[in-house]
């Protein structure tokens, strides 16, 4: 379950990752942040993402051309 949800529908890289950098600047360790994307390229850049900040990404799923991933922050 999601503490937080952030709706990146319609929006390009980079902007998913830096909004979801400012949710996860205002959670505290341990709570899991929901991204709703539409950008295909979102996969790989969650990944990264996920990979470069120490945060974990606990699910990536695409349905319906909707790209969504739970992130905990570290």
């Amino acid at each position: 379950m999601a503490d937080q949800e952030l709706d990146a529908s319609g929006l390009n890289c980079p902007l998913p990752i830096l909004r979801a950098k400012k949710a996860l600047n205002g959670m505290t360790s341990g709570q899991v942040l929901h991204i709703i994307a539409t950008d295909p390229g979102s996969v790989k850049d969650f990944e990264a993402f996920a990979k470069q900040t120490g945060n974990v990404l606990q699910e990536s799923k695409e349905a319906g051309g909707k790209y969504e991933f739970l992130i905990q922050k570290s």
